[in-house]
């Protein structure tokens, strides 16, 4: 038998699916499309937005995960990393203590983890239709949110920047025109205590303002150990420390220390204008991420290993070179960023409306780090840093529409940002004798302009055709400064001083889709589109060359995908379907060798060296099969090769390897909801997430690739409702089955420190919440 390609099976598949839906949607009860939204259930109505108008969910044809705030809350959810464990084949996780608050996010295999500023998010994030430009900052608390949406798959023509791998969107309660509040307290395991309030208020006739808040402190889980205090007279001769109290307890990392305010004011006098100016502001000051050490093989550092829940990590950097006496680098990171924006829509007819969203937003981010999590080393092994940020975008949409055959849409987009990263980087363990010691303050500066259209015709019932152009032209600068520590040139990278680096290109993306309602029950569609990450320059060069000679293109995605959305058995079943290939090429990978950017000192660089194909499909089902009764479950599958690899990636990725990880998600979620009559209600709810083996990469290059493991994480929740639903009491156990897990860890200077941190997921915590609404 002839063998078939691999679109051949995938479009193949697709239609036999289809077909398959068609036939149970036939059979199935015409559902009633004017049904009224339920608070929870199958049944319940999304209203997205993310083809530039407001579809519900099951009309939209993309692949959607979109969660409303009361789902939020049912799955105790209380931050954006958390999202991901219900949403097929998508990673969020904070980042380690080396990359301070940041989140990295993969859709579908495609992503970014490092959070310099030089390299650019894979995921596009947006906080009310804004664009959230960094990594940096990304954990956002689920304040006063109406709902999520998680878009799968590259949207290059609906965000534009950056959402190759798809886009986060979060989406705020608005004013409205009444008066109303709510005033939530939490208290739980290690002293966890969290205050979260909103109120919502009628300033005038067509005027309407609402202000959240949110407070909430939470100790660490990991024990940052004194050694020489825990060790007295251990043969490294490490002495106790001042500090450290009778336990040997210098600090506990993993702390929770975040404040947050939002206010809005909405101006909408009449239907044709409406129009939100939002302010927030957020604060952060807690320790660094939980990490251990979990792997010690350089001779003196074999005692590096503390246990599950506990470090020996000291921040501390004796004298030398350009310092004459010891000093401690923070354990800590800070965080302080606002923002302001403006979003108007403005009806100038029936058939044609105008968009306008303008947002500034800055932040300062300062953190340490211990290179190597131990107390013995003689030389130093530590960072110093401070990261300012701010951004400026400007959007314009025209919406409009031809009777009920034609709409389109019309938009420009300009955004220009500046961060400017300060280091001091003590790094003398790299190279001992020499005292590697150097200051960065370096700026980096972007801009992006573009201008897209998206057209959808209806050329007979049932049937929709989409296409989707955008355009964009994008330039970044890099400065490099490299001083000694009392601001004269660097001694050993005093060649990169003063030198910039700059990056400029272009880039088309389409999308075509057509997707036809056989009944009210069934929506089949089939899309093509592309996405890309902007490209940039290498973030962490040793010489000129490598600075001068190392920026690189974008990466890119060219995506084919076939889905189906069904609500079956009067909306009591809800199943949605996804297949897809990614055609994935110029993938930005680090390079071993940069000797074809003329330079032969240690190789820092970035560049465009890999293409690949990643497969996968992804199902996600809610059910409502008895009144009260609720399930939600999800199950995704990834898969896929290289092509090729340039040859000056070395071995540190072969061709071998698995392009994309992990292979397999699923989740499970079930409640029931109990009416006691006057005695209110009872909602008992489980939760059940499941993540496979997760690739490490290699610690030796050509060594055997490393895997995080797979884990399987529960939560439970039980709820109580008085009759008229306005006061609850929470009671609530995530990691039911205290899971010991590491989700990330940091290994880039293992050859020289012998060490690896690794981040460890939060252990079995409780915790009672009572809500009160007004």
């Amino acid at each position: 038998m002839a063998k078939q390609s691999g679109m051949t099976v995938f479009w193949r598949t697709g239609l036999a699916l289809g077909a398959s839906a068609l036939a149970m949607g036939i059979a199935a009860p015409v559902m009633a499309q004017d049904k009224a939204s339920d608070e929870e259930g199958a049944g319940r109505e999304i209203v997205v937005t993310a083809q530039f108008r407001e579809q519900k969910l099951q009309d939209t044809p993309l692949s959607i995960t979109a969660v409303d705030s009361g789902l939020l809350e049912s799955r105790n959810q209380t931050d954006l990393s958390q999202i991901a464990r219900q949403a097929p084949n998508v990673t969020l996780n904070g980042m380690g203590g080396a990359y301070g608050s940041s989140l990295g996010a993969s859709i579908r295999g495609v992503g970014q983890f490092d959070f310099n500023p030089a390299y650019e998010p894979g995921v596009g994030m947006y906080i009310d239709d804004v664009y959230y430009a960094t990594l940096t900052g990304g954990i956002f608390d689920l304040l006063d949110l109406e709902r999520v949406e998680v878009l799968r798959g590259p949207q290059g023509t609906n965000t534009g920047r950056n959402a190759i791998g798809g886009a986060i969107k979060l989406f705020s309660k608005k004013p409205t025109d009444e008066n109303s509040g709510t005033v939530q307290a939490t208290y739980g395991s290690r002293q966890r205590s969290e205050l979260r309030a909103s109120g919502n208020f009628v300033l005038a006739n067509g005027l309407y303002g609402r202000v959240s808040g949110v407070y909430k402190h939470q100790n660490g889980y990991v024990d940052q150990v004194d050694y020489g205090c825990a060790k007295p007279g251990n043969p490294e001769g490490v002495s106790a420390l001042p500090s450290s109290g009778s336990d040997c307890v210098i600090s506990k990392f993993g702390e929770v220390n975040y404040s947050g305010v939002r206010g809005s004011l909405r101006f909408n006098p009449n239907d044709a204008i409406d129009y939100t100016v939002a302010a927030d502001y957020t604060y952060e000051n807690r320790t660094n991420a939980a990490e251990v050490v979990t792997s010690s093989t350089k001779a003196g550092t074999v005692n590096a290993i503390c246990g599950k829940f506990c470090n020996y990590a000291s921040f501390y950097l004796p004298g030398g070179g350009q310092v004459t006496q010891g000093y401690f680098m923070p354990n800590t990171t800070k965080f302080d960023g606002w923002g302001v924006s403006g979003n108007g829509t403005f009806t100038l007819s029936d058939s044609l409306n105008v968009q306008s969203i303008t947002a500034y937003r800055r932040y300062r981010q300062i953190w340490g780090t211990d290179d190597d999590y131990t107390p013995f080393s003689s030389l130093g092994a530590g960072g110093y840093n401070d990261l300012d940020f701010w951004f400026f975008s400007q959007e314009l949409r025209i919406n409009g529409k031809v009777g009920d055959l034609v709409d389109w849409t019309l938009g420009g987009f300009y955004s220009k940002q500046k961060s400017t990263y300060f280091t001091r980087q003590d790094i003398r363990y790299i190279a001992p004798g020499l005292n590697f010691q150097f200051m960065g303050d370096d700026p980096v500066k972007a801009d992006s302009k573009a201008v897209f259209g998206s057209v959808f015709v209806r050329p007979m019932e049932g049937l929709t055709l989409t296409g989707g152009l955008r355009y964009t032209d994008e330039h970044k600068d890099y400065t490099f400064k490299r001083k000694n520590f009392d601001g004269s040139k660097s001694i050993f990278l005093g060649a990169l001083d003063g030198v910039v680096a700059t990056y400029d290109g272009s880039k088309w993306d389409w999308r075509l889709s057509a997707d036809y309602r056989f009944s009210p029950q069934v929506l089949a569609y089939v899309t093509a589109g592309t996405g890309f990450k902007g490209g940039g320059v290498t973030a962490r060069p040793f010489d000129a060359a490598q600075a001068l000679n190392g920026s690189f293109g974008p990466e890119t995605v060219t995506a084919y995908e076939a889905g189906l959305k069904t609500d079956l058995f009067d909306r009591r079943l809800r199943l949605n379907l996804s297949a897809f290939i990614n055609d994935y090429k110029a993938i930005q990978l680090p390079l071993i060798s940069c000797a074809s950017l003329g330079s032969n000192a240690p190789c820092g660089a970035r560049q465009n060296a890999g293409d690949g194909k990643i497969k996968g499909f992804e199902l996600e089902m809610s059910a409502t099969p008895v009144e009260g009764l609720d399930i939600d479950a999800s199950l995704s599958h990834l898969t896929g090769n290289w092509s090729t690899i340039d040859a000056r990636v070395g071995n540190a990725i072969l061709i071998t390897d698995p392009i994309v990880s992990p292979n397999w998600k699923y989740s499970f979620g079930i409640q029931y909801k109990a009416d006691m009559g006057s005695a209110g209600s009872i909602t008992p709810r489980f939760d059940l997430a499941y993540t496979g083996k997760t690739s490490a990469g290699r610690v030796v290059a050509g060594g055997p690739i490393d895997y995080f493991q797979a884990y399987t994480l529960g939560n439970a929740r039980l709820t109580w409702r008085n009759q008229g639903e306005d006061l609850s009491i929470s009671l609530e156990v995530q990691n039911l089955f205290d899971k010991y897990y590491t989700p990330f860890r940091f290994a880039a200077v293992q050859s020289f420190s012998g060490t690896i941190y690794s981040q460890v997921g939060r252990p079995r915590e409780w915790a009672v919440t009572v809500k009160k609404e007004f």
